[in-house]
């Protein structure tokens, strides 16, 4: 059964203006599986004016810490209690496998309830080193009204990064999730109404980039943007709010490095690696595309790696033992067949899988290339699917320039037994995460943002909850003075 959305703002469902709406199809059967209304601009001003509207006049950017809190906690227990079904709805529409859903929306939970305890804890400085009659303290305000762009990988995983953070903040919110995968953000905006959550502090307004993201990164009343996508979006998001002088928080793409050492757990390594690069088919800002690894061991590295992926299971995202699921849609399988064509044709060597799967969905087979040169394409751009570049290294300097030979800066990942080493790459890699011997582990209370052109700005952890906030400074004079000038 097709399920079918509105708008979602001022809590309740409001009809698009347009009358229009965008079906998903599911890249495993084709089958319709939801319906999304589509977007116009004055769908996007109507939502922003619902945020804009309970912001300066609504109570929860006025309610202590404690009682938005509280409501969270709430919201986090709705969301835990529907949590098969927004799993389904996420594998359905994306096209992962469920087990990989189900992570995501307990991901959701988790920071939903950190955000929930942290909205107590927001607080500022006091100074009295100001001289007898005088004291100064430095309030965090919310900024105001946050546009929230979504993309279509990670849709309840990436909203739960920002939104209850925002919330925890005493902000209010508009979310343009992807015109591919919107249902968990509608789903979970109506949760937040349950929850008691009140009108116009979560609002979702749906549909293409352009109008609603437009609208969302040029309003003078949405007072910050945070976006999550590719580096070219992030580049237009940064010159659409430049007009407004508006704070933006990007994360954006990544060429992420597996670097593996000749001491390393090889057995952890190749799951580590593996899993790096064919979670969510590839499709990942963080996903570990680059496989430096010590030329010492690289020919037996290799050879258990491609036994080790010819087991992974590629099909059904319903079938919970399936691996890796589906690609997004058919512009993007094509687009990274062109990477693979283009890898060949410049002569890395092909080791595993290149081609698209039988089953009736967009399979892609699970592509790894080897003796892949620095100045390959598969090398230097993201490639956003389930396909590995494997470079060799002989000595610690040589994988970290590797490794940094990037225009990204997002996430590595440092394989080794020799805690040196670990210490030595980890501060030497330009990049805003760093695993060693894991991968791709993430936790509410630490913070995720990359350098370069992975963007800049912070989320989760207790700097994600201050990123949606601004710093107001009072200096109070206790004494009274005759003439100002005496100061």
């Amino acid at each position: 059964m097709t399920r079918r959305y509105d708008h979602f703002f001022s809590g309740r469902e409001v009809k698009p203006a347009s009358g229009r709406y965008i079906d998903r199809r599911s890249p495993a059967t084709g089958e319709v599986v939801a319906s999304f209304a589509e977007g116009t601009h004055s769908d996007a001003s109507d939502a922003i004016a619902a945020a804009r509207k309970a912001f300066d006049e609504g109570p929860w950017p006025r309610m202590t810490g404690a009682e938005r809190g509280n409501i969270m906690f709430r919201f986090a227990e709705l969301i835990e209690r529907d949590l098969e079904r927004l799993a389904r709805i996420e594998m359905e529409e994306v096209g992962k496998p469920i087990r990989f859903a189900r992570a995501d929306i307990r991901g959701a939970i988790g920071m939903t309830r950190f955000a929930a305890g942290m909205a107590t804890q927001i607080h500022g400085e006091t100074f009295t080193n100001l001289g007898p009659d005088r004291v100064a303290f430095v309030k965090r305000e919310p900024i105001g009204v946050v546009g929230m762009i979504i993309p279509w990988n990670f849709p309840a995983d990436v909203l739960a990064k920002k939104l209850p953070y925002a919330m925890a903040s005493g902000c209010t919110c508009v979310v343009k999730p992807s015109e591919f995968t919107s249902g968990t953000a509608l789903e979970i905006a109506k949760l937040a109404i349950e929850a008691g959550v009140p009108p116009g502090v979560v609002n979702v307004v749906t549909g293409f980039g352009d109008p609603v993201g437009e609208v969302l990164t040029t309003s003078p009343d949405v007072n910050l943007v945070s976006f999550t996508g590719s580096t070219r979006v992030g580049k237009r998001i940064i010159s659409n709010s430049a007009e407004t002088i508006k704070p933006v928080a990007l994360e954006l793409g990544g060429k992420s490095a597996n670097i593996v050492f000749a001491d390393a757990d090889l057995d952890a390594a190749i799951d580590g690696v593996l899993f790096g690069i064919f979670l969510n088919t590839g499709q990942c800002c963080v996903s570990g595309s680059r496989l430096l690894v010590q030329d010492t061991i690289a020919d037996d590295f290799m050879a258990r790696l491609v036994q080790a992926a010819k087991k992974l299971k590629v099909g059904d995202p319903s079938d919970e033992s399936t691996d890796i699921g589906t690609m997004i849609h058919a512009d993007h399988m094509n687009k990274v067949l062109g990477y693979i064509r283009g890898a060949r044709d410049e002569g890395a060597d092909l080791r595993l899988g290149g081609e698209p799967l039988d089953g009736g969905g967009l399979y892609l087979a699970p592509t790894i290339f080897d003796h892949v040169d620095p100045k390959m394409s598969i090398f230097r751009e993201e490639v956003f699917g389930p396909v590995l570049s494997a470079s060799r290294f002989s000595t610690m300097d040589e994988a970290i320039a590797l490794a940094n030979d990037s225009a990204y800066g997002l996430a590595n990942s440092v394989w080794s037994s020799d805690f040196n080493t670990v210490m030595t790459v980890s501060s030497k890699v330009k990049s805003g995460l760093v695993w060693a011997n894991t991968t791709l582990e993430v936790a509410p209370q630490l913070p995720f943002g990359g350098v370069k052109a992975s963007g800049y700005g912070v989320e989760t952890g207790a700097a994600g909850v201050e990123e949606f906030t601004v710093s107001k400074t009072v200096l109070m004079n206790s004494g009274k003075r005759a003439n100002i000038y005496s100061l």
